[in-house]
C-alpha cells in the first residue's frame, strides 16, 4: 500500500543545537530588534538563520540575500556541519508555556498536496494562499541544495491513535537532539523512530481515512506558503528529490494546541478615513449578525460592531480591508499573533490594529472539508515563541 507520510534522509547539526535553531522566517515580521538579538546569539556560528530569509528582511530585490543563502548551505554541506541520517522518522516533544506539544518529522508526497480552494486532495491548505507570496519563495528554493521545514501539519486524531502512543516509548529511542530553543521558545527533544514503529505510525494514520471522496488526512496549519512553493518548485522541476517536502505532523487535539487569532495592522493609515468607511459599508440592521472589533491607534481602543459578511470576524474585516488597500495603496498591513504586539506597534502615529474573536479548532476540519478554505491568515496554533523552530534539514538537489 502506499503510505501518505514517510521517513526520509534526514540532516541534523553535529553540535551547538542551541545557535543552530532560529524560529520560522516569517514570525516577527514588524519586530527587528528580536531578529538583532538572533544575530548577536548566533555570532559567527553555523546557523540556520544564515540559511533562511526572515520575512523582515524581504525587500523587491532579494538576490544578494538569497546568494548568501545558497553559499552557506554549500558551505555547511562541504564542511561537516551536518550528521546524516537514513529513512529517519523523528518524534518530538515541544515545551513551551507550561504545555507540551507532541509531534512527528518526515515527509510527505507533494502529488497529495493541494492549495487551490475546492480541491479533494488528502493534503490542504486551511486558509487562504496568497499567490504573490510564492514567486519571491520560489526564488529561494528553486537552487537551494537544501530544505528546512517550519512547515506543521495537523491530523485529526481524536482518539490519540497516531501520535500519542510514542510518549511511552521514548526511553527505548535514540535520542536524536535534546535542547533549549533561543529567545523563549522553550525546550525541546526528538528521538529517532525504529522501523517497526514507523510502520505503526504509518498504519495509523491511513486508518484516519475513510475512504470518502472528501477525505482530508493533513491540514496545514502553519507554512503553507513555504508548502506552496515546494509544490511549485516540483511542477517546475519533477525530480524525485523535489516530489516530497519535510513537515512536522501533529494532533489537532493535542492539549498544547491553541487556535489564536491572527490580529491586523495597517501603517500609514488615516484611521478615522478607514473606519468611518468601514462602519458605512457595514451598518448594523435589526436581525443582522454581527461581529465586534477592538480598534486601537495611538489615541486609544474604542470597540466597534458591525454587520457580517463573512461567517468568521476575520472574513468580515478582511475582505474590506483588501479592497481598501486597492484604492490605498500607501497603506501597508502586517499580521500580528498577539494582543500585546497590536498595543505596542499602535502607539505610532498613522497605524491602525484590530483586535477580534478567533475560531475553535474544532471547527477546523468541517471548515475546510466544506468551504475549501478559510480567509488567509485566519488564526495561529500559538504566539510566535510557540512556532517551530528549523531543526532538521534535507537535501532536493
Amino acid at each position: 500500500m502506499k503510505y501518505h507520510f514517510n521517513p526520509a534522509s534526514m540532516l541534523l547539526p553535529e553540535k551547538d543545537f542551541e545557535k543552530w535553531s532560529v524560529v520560522a522566517c516569517d514570525q516577527y515580521t514588524s519586530e527587528q530588534k528580536y531578529w538583532d538579538d538572533v544575530k548577536t546569539i548566533v555570532g559567527d556560528s553555523p546557523s540556520a538563520l544564515n540559511i533562511i530569509l526572515p520575512e523582515i528582511y524581504l525587500s523587491d530585490d532579494n538576490s544578494s540575500y538569497i546568494n548568501s543563502i545558497n553559499a552557506h548551505m554549500e558551505k555547511y554541506l562541504n564542511e561537516g556541519v551536518f550528521k546524516s541520517y537514513d529513512d529517519a522518522m523523528i518524534y518530538v516533544e515541544r515545551e513551551s508555556n507550561g504545555t507540551k506539544r507532541l509531534g512527528i518529522v518526515g515527509v510527505i508526497d507533494l502529488e497529495d498536496y493541494d492549495y487551490n480552494k475546492g480541491t479533494s486532495a488528502l493534503i490542504r491548505a486551511t486558509e487562504q494562499t496568497v499567490l504573490e507570496r510564492i514567486p519571491p519563495r520560489v526564488a529561494i528554493r528553486k537552487d537551494a541544495p537544501l530544505e528546512m521545514p517550519h512547515v506543521m501539519l495537523l491530523i485529526d486524531d481524536e482518539s490519540k491513535k497516531v501520535i500519542e502512543p510514542l510518549a511511552s516509548k521514548k526511553s527505548d529511542m535514540t535520542t536524536a537532539y535534546n535542547f533549549d530553543l533561543m529567545q523563549g521558545g522553550g525546550h525541546i527533544e526528538g528521538y529517532f523512530i525504529d522501523k517497526e514503529t514507523q510502520v505503526k505510525v504509518q498504519d495509523a494514520l491511513e486508518s484516519l481515512l475513510s475512504g470518502s471522496a472528501n477525505d482530508l488526512l493533513f491540514a496545514v496549519g502553519d507554512g503553507n506558503h513555504s508548502l506552496a512553493t515546494a509544490k511549485e518548485c516540483y511542477r517546475q522541476n519533477p525530480t524525485e528529490l523535489n516530489r516530497y517536502a519535510l513537515v512536522e505532523v501533529v494532533n489537532i487535539h493535542d492539549a498544547s494546541i491553541e487556535f489564536e487569532p491572527i490580529y491586523r495592522v495597517m501603517f500609514n493609515i488615516d484611521a478615522d478615513d478607514f473606519l468611518n468607511k468601514f462602519l458605512e459599508a457595514h451598518t448594523v440592521s435589526a436581525g443582522d449578525d454581527t461581529h465586534d472589533y477592538e480598534c486601537v491607534t495611538n489615541k486609544g481602543s474604542e470597540n466597534i460592531t458591525v454587520k457580517a459578511t463573512a461567517k468568521l470576524p476575520v472574513g468580515t474585516l478582511q475582505v474590506f480591508i483588501d479592497e481598501y488597500l486597492k484604492e490605498n495603496p500607501q497603506v501597508k498591513i502586517d499580521y500580528i499573533h498577539g494582543e500585546d504586539v497590536v498595543y505596542d506597534l499602535c502607539k505610532e502615529k498613522n497605524t491602525l490594529g484590530f483586535i477580534f474573536k478567533g475560531m475553535g479548532k474544532s471547527d477546523l476540519f468541517d471548515a475546510v472539508k466544506a468551504d475549501g478554505s478559510l480567509p488567509r491568515k485566519t488564526f495561529s496554533m500559538g504566539h510566535a515563541h510557540d512556532k517551530r523552530y528549523y531543526i532538521e534539514a534535507r537535501k532536493i538537489k
